[in-house]
């Protein structure tokens, strides 16, 4: 005997609603605390060492090459030394990845956070978090706040430097895409058109060769500059953070990744339980107070 109408609709309502109720159960779920876009349940997708990676089992970290100083050491990300190499193997031991698990990329900086399908799980490369950069990718919560610092020739005039004015009629130069560069045209405002390089080392060579009066970094690469590779040079300032909220280095990710909460849940518990104050104090115990550009 075929079920009344009533009867029959009563049925198909229920098992719908019951299918409504496993596929949400079921469905990654938004996450407030990543930095980026929507990501999966922390709950459902954070399995240590069972992540939706690029490669099964295996997690893939780019950064750019050269890696410099004293982000990492010698050049090689996979070798756990200097800041970032050992602040990715903190977040990859926290996902459940061993140092065997973990696969290295070389991805140019600029193409790090640009539009388009990443080929990595996260990049790690001193990129600023930005609203205009979430706009192509996700960010994890920040490893690293930092400050952005000037260095000029010992004995040049903007060596003398003790206020962002006596910058104005300067050359600067900084990396393309850089928060560096950013500084430049947004705090400086020099009348000289500020000088953009493709890489640091490109804008290292032009301080030493005169072609540029000054060039800004970030904090610790400028200690690092100073101390090791253009030695007659000074770090001239730093500048004070813009706004309330303080510049800092995130993770980045594919934009919508299912690994961003998970990424970001990792960074946080680094950062609560002492992990990344340990690891800027072995690798950027230099990196200490500069004068103050206002």
């Amino acid at each position: 005997m075929h079920p009344a109408p009533s009867a029959l609709r009563r049925a198909v309502a229920a098992a719908t609603i019951a299918l409504l109720a496993t596929a949400v159960g079921c469905a990654p779920q938004p996450d407030d605390k990543a930095s980026g876009g929507t990501s999966s349940s922390a709950g459902t997708t954070c399995a240590k060492g069972k992540l939706a990676t690029q490669t099964s089992g295996k997690l893939t970290i780019a950064t750019d090459e050269p890696a410099y100083e004293p982000w990492f050491k010698d050049d090689k990300p996979a070798n756990g030394e200097g800041f970032e190499s050992a602040v990715a193997y903190a977040v990859a031991k926290q996902l459940g990845y061993d140092k065997s698990a973990v696969v290295w990329q070389s991805v140019p900086f600029n193409k790090a956070f640009a539009p388009g399908v990443k080929t990595f799980d996260f990049d790690i490369n001193q990129v600023s978090i930005s609203a205009e950069r979430k706009k192509a990718v996700d960010f994890s919560s920040g490893y690293y706040d930092v400050r952005q610092a000037v260095i000029a020739l010992k004995g040049s005039k903007a060596a003398k430097a003790t206020t962002i004015a006596d910058l104005k009629g300067l050359k600067l130069g900084a990396q393309v895409g850089t928060t560096s560069l950013d500084y430049i045209t947004d705090v400086v405002k020099p009348s000289p058109q500020p000088a953009v390089y493709a890489k640091n080392d490109q804008a290292k060579s032009a301080l030493k060769n005169g072609q540029v009066d000054a060039i800004v970094v970030d904090l610790p690469t400028a200690f690092y500059i100073t101390s090791a590779e253009v030695t007659d040079a000074k770090i001239v300032g730093q500048f004070e953070n813009q706004g309330g909220t303080p510049e800092q280095f995130g993770l980045v990710l594919d934009k919508g990744s299912a690994l961003t909460s998970c990424v970001t849940n990792a960074v946080d518990a680094l950062r609560k339980d002492g992990t990344l104050a340990k690891i800027e104090q072995q690798w950027l115990s230099d990196a200490v107070d500069a004068p103050v550009l206002k």
